[in-house]
């Protein structure tokens, strides 16, 4: 009997890991045969677990939703990772959480053992949080956009621009991203046939949601890293496009990720970068110790045409001393 309900509480563990499980799965995984999968399912379902299965000789099941959520069955590590995520969150960017967050974790501490609750303490007692300022987002937003990148389904919403203007939006959410107390989504703009990038603070999403669409391939292959090429972009109050002699994957080494590199031929790359001044932008590039053009602003030229001037009359000057 004790073996059987170790058994039940390893298969419920199982069933919450994963969306769905092949029924030879579970057997391998529970060291039984498919049948007694079959009969542990059913005791489950007795107890009042709603188990969905698929029939069929590849077959399987999935922990599907009831009227009551069945009793989380976590790890040593799953349950700090939880009770210290919940800390983190009492003090987050998600309207309203707070408050639920500090009830959920009390009640975790009450049941955690008490190995488990020492070292959550040891980590609170050694922490101080930096407050910081800032919109927060309400987590009925989050949890409505998270769904539609879930099921693949356009969001139609209203969107306020750094202008303060107001315009209706229909995108491909593709990914939400969390930088420091900001969130952002990551979509494909319908009516712009381009990837954009939306803060979620400023969105208003509306219902209905729109039809199912095929997601797409992340751009550049990487959707954190596009978030920060944009925003660092967005912040620089000066900007340059250059044409480095190089090649693409020597100068990447070099730079920071925030910085587009785009590879030319195997000698050249061109790269978009800025900095708060164009001075900034000069040191970075004397920096890399490689030939290069520059493409655009003009004002960036010329800034470099007084500063080689500026240069040259300095040598000149060592010279004749």
């Amino acid at each position: 009997m004790v073996e059987t309900s170790a058994r039940l509480l390893k298969l419920l563990s199982l069933l919450q890991l994963r969306r769905e499980w092949a029924s030879a799965d579970l057997a391998d995984r529970l060291g039984v045969a498919v049948r007694t999968v079959r009969r542990d399912v059913e005791r489950l379902r007795t107890l009042g677990y709603p188990v969905d299965s698929t029939p069929g000789v590849s077959g399987g099941y999935r922990l599907g939703s009831g009227a009551d959520m069945p009793p989380l069955l976590l790890d040593d590590d799953e349950a700090v990772a939880v009770a210290v995520g919940l800390r983190t969150a009492a003090g987050g960017s998600v309207t309203g959480i707070e408050e639920t967050s500090v009830r959920a974790l009390a009640k975790l501490e009450q049941v955690l053992p008490s190995r488990l609750r020492h070292r959550v303490a040891a980590l609170s007692s050694a922490t101080v949080p930096l407050p910081v300022g800032g919109p927060s987002v309400g987590a009925d937003v989050l949890t409505a956009i998270a769904a539609t990148v879930r099921d693949h389904e356009r969001l139609r919403f209203d969107y306020v621009g750094h202008d303060g203007g107001s315009s209706r939006r229909e995108v491909e959410p593709h990914r939400l991203v969390n930088r420091g107390r900001r969130w952002y989504l990551v979509a494909w703009d319908v009516d712009r046939s381009d990837w954009r990038t939306f803060r979620v603070d400023r969105m208003t999403p509306t219902i209905p949601t729109g039809p199912r669409f095929a997601p797409r391939e992340a751009p550049s292959g990487d959707v954190a890293g596009f978030v920060a090429r944009g925003l660092d972009y967005a912040l620089w109050s000066c900007r340059a496009s250059l044409r480095l002699h190089a090649s693409a994957d020597a100068v990447a080494q070099r730079l920071p990720a925030s910085i587009v590199v785009e590879p030319g031929d195997e000698h050249t790359c061109v790269v978009h970068t800025g900095a708060d001044s164009y001075e900034m932008i000069a040191v970075h590039l004397a920096m890399l110790d490689v030939d290069f053009d520059v493409l655009d602003p003009p004002e960036f030229a010329d800034h470099l045409r007084r500063t080689a001037a500026r240069y040259l009359r300095a040598a000149d000057t060592a010279t004749s001393a």
